[in-house]
């Protein structure tokens, strides 16, 4: 039941990413895709340092208390991201990030601590999957509103309001845990000697390369852009891009249990990693250089979605291949450098589109 809490706060925490929706609020603040690309990135930067802390905090005091002071941050960045005025925005996104971090952070180690070694691939995948509900979600029902039901102001600061609600629930539902003592008589900046052993051990390095890289067709491209390259590329209309670009995170609801599950079940990570890699690199370059009505509509979007889960593996590895006692800090490690290089991606990828649009909007 540990487990429970960590995929509810996760389910909704995820759809605060930065999809397509973030970036329409975007461009209303800054009209072009450069301005839009340093908007949606500032989630990242924040989102990536603070891995690193909710890392530590979890291995230091558990989940109840670092899970809800990250839902109350991210409750508060998302009202500041609606009030209107850029600056704020700018420094809502920030916080969105911070308190996004302990989110999946949190929900991992419950998963890692609430089921056995050998079903770890599946619980992170169901992790994964409760989040990408939220993606989904995020990209079809929230865009819909926000473009003819709701304005996006007070669709933000109703959802910062909710946020706050869940974050209450969360702090009830999460059993305390008991941790030893160094929590008390160690000094604050102890809670990051976990690193030590986490960032001296190359496999943690490949484990966060092959992941970020896995997750950047998914972070920067369909979440991101793939609305804009959907109806500038292929000119489709705009509630069609959104439903085929959700299909992306409903493929992730499929593949991170199916592939963690599978993994788990041959006792064995490379093969079913190598498979997804291949997968994901044929349905990229469909995409990009086959004709829009070569596959039947969705197909193409869901089958990189379900390959995607693929990435999830990476955070299994980093887990087996470090001690049990820094669970929280090696989820962390592989958080941290997941979406730096989301970070450093989103604003180039941002400023290719003006370059390759001759500085059009």
């Amino acid at each position: 039941m540990v487990f429970v809490p960590g995929v509810l706060l996760v389910a909704v925490f995820h759809p605060l990413c930065p999809q397509r929706y973030g970036g329409r609020a975007g461009l209303g603040l800054w009209a072009d895709n450069r301005g839009a690309g340093v908007l949606l990135g500032l989630y990242y930067y924040t989102y990536s340092l603070c891995s690193i802390i909710s890392g530590a905090a979890v291995d230091r005091w558990g989940a109840k208390y670092t899970i809800a002071f990250g839902a109350l941050v991210l409750a508060t960045g998302t009202c500041l991201f609606g009030w209107g005025n850029e600056w704020l925005a700018a420094l809502g996104r920030l916080m969105q990030g911070a308190g996004s971090a302990f989110a999946f952070v949190g929900a991992v180690y419950l998963a890692a601590r609430g089921f056995s070694k050998q079903h770890l691939a599946t619980a992170v995948g169901v992790t994964q999957c409760a989040g990408m509900l939220g993606g989904a979600m995020g990209q079809s029902t929230v865009a819909w509103l926000i473009h003819d039901v709701i304005n996006w102001h007070f669709f933000w600061i109703d959802t910062g309001g909710m946020i706050a609600i869940v974050a209450v629930f969360i702090f009830f539902l999460t059993p305390s845990e008991r941790k030893t003592g160094d929590a008390a008589t160690h000094p604050t900046g102890s809670m990051f000697a976990p690193y030590r052993s986490v960032l001296s051990n190359p496999q943690s390095y490949l484990c966060g390369l092959c992941s970020g890289l896995l997750f950047l067709p998914t972070t920067v491209g369909s979440m991101t852009w793939g609305i804009s390259f959907l109806t500038q590329s292929w000119h489709i209309g705009y509630h069609e891009a959104v439903m085929r670009a959700a299909m992306v995170p409903v493929g992730w609801m499929v593949g991170c249990p199916a592939l963690g599950y599978l993994t788990d079940r041959i006792g064995r990570r490379k093969p079913v990693l190598l498979g997804g890699i291949t997968v994901m690199a044929l349905s990229v370059a469909a995409i990009i250089y086959l004709p829009g009505n070569t596959f039947p509509p969705y197909v193409l979007a869901f089958v990189l979605g379900v390959a995607s889960g693929a990435a999830m593996i990476p955070y299994s590895i980093i887990k087996e291949v470090n001690a049990d006692e820094v669970k929280g800090s090696a989820t962390g490690a592989i958080n941290f450098l997941v979406f730096v290089m989301s970070a450093i991606v989103s604003p180039l990828f941002a400023a290719l589109l003006q370059h390759l649009g001759h500085g059009q909007p």
